[in-house]
């Protein structure tokens, strides 16, 4: 279980470190296109046949929302934040991902949280504060925020949407009308349905931004193959495994040493090391989802 929180951390190492060596847009794309070569091979069956391609497009406006949140908009937000802010800051805003979950789901599907659930997203939210004040109680940092700290805010938010449409799936997509697909199957689903939208966002981006890929330094071939291989497809099928035998109250809380592990691998290949405020954050953003998700 702690392999997929190191593998995430890393990814956002890597974004960090590609800024100003690879756009963000076209990041995400070849991460993407990459991973779905990758996989193809063993997910093939999903396009295989007459009647496996019937199913895909019986059920594509769920599997095209789900690629577009899930592979190309939360991505591309992700590498987008990364390029002006830390991988620590990322990551932990990201942490405060179950509650944006919690206030969602009372939203859109009238699942109304408990009193200790409002108190856990008070604190998680404080946490989240925090990253974005850098630490200053006082307000004086507001008139300097940094955009990545909004931008990955709203990844995040758009992180718990994709969960939600995982969590309550439209007939179709649940027993005994669902495809038999395992997991690399339904992965390369949601990587078909979401690589188009990826390469419409690079393209957009050289457009509106043009930005010069920087493609001769020996590390980004390996970054690219990294966060393909890693992030996309090893921790995905980890976590899938672990959530199996350890269940997913045990998950959740091993989610959360991807702030810690981006820490430390910031301070080791970045240069960027966590501060206090950041050990503040983490405390708050953990005891928000322990207050929360305590029965």
């Amino acid at each position: 279980m702690s392999v997929p929180p190191l593998l995430w951390a890393g990814n956002a190492v890597v974004g960090r470190l590609a800024a100003g060596h690879v756009p963000p847009q076209l990041l995400t794309a070849l991460r993407w296109t990459i991973a779905l070569a990758l996989l193809l091979p063993l997910g093939w069956r999903v396009l295989g046949t007459r009647e496996a391609r019937a199913q895909l497009r019986a059920r594509w406006r769920y599997l095209a929302g789900l690629g577009f949140s899930g592979i190309a908009l939360f991505n591309a937000l992700q590498y987008t934040a990364l390029t002006t802010t830390s991988a620590v800051n990322a990551t932990l805003i990201a942490s405060s991902g179950p509650v944006w979950m919690m206030l969602l789901g009372a939203w859109l599907y009238g699942e109304q949280p408990r009193r200790r659930q409002w108190l856990g997203s008070v604190l998680s939210l404080a946490g989240v504060a925090v990253v974005i004040g850098r630490g200053d109680a006082g307000g004086a940092s507001l008139g300097r925020l940094v955009l990545g700290d909004l931008v990955m805010l709203v990844a995040t938010v758009v992180w718990a949407l994709y969960s939600w449409l995982l969590a309550r799936p439209p007939a179709s997509m649940r027993a005994p009308q669902r495809p038999p697909w395992r997991w690399h199957e339904f992965l390369v689903v949601q990587m078909l349905f979401g690589v188009g939208w990826t390469w419409v966002f690079a393209g957009a981006e050289q457009l509106v931004a043009p930005q010069p890929l920087h493609a001769d330094s020996a590390w980004v071939p390996a970054a690219l193959l990294y966060v393909a291989l890693g992030p996309s497809i090893v921790a995905f099928w980890l976590w899938g495994v672990g959530v199996v035998r350890a269940g997913p109250t045990a998950a959740a809380f091993f989610a959360n040493l991807t702030p810690v592990f981006a820490a430390l691998l910031s301070a080791l290949l970045v240069g960027e090391a966590p501060r206090a405020y950041h050990a503040l954050a983490f405390a708050l953003v953990i005891a928000g989802i322990v207050v929360s998700s305590r029965h």
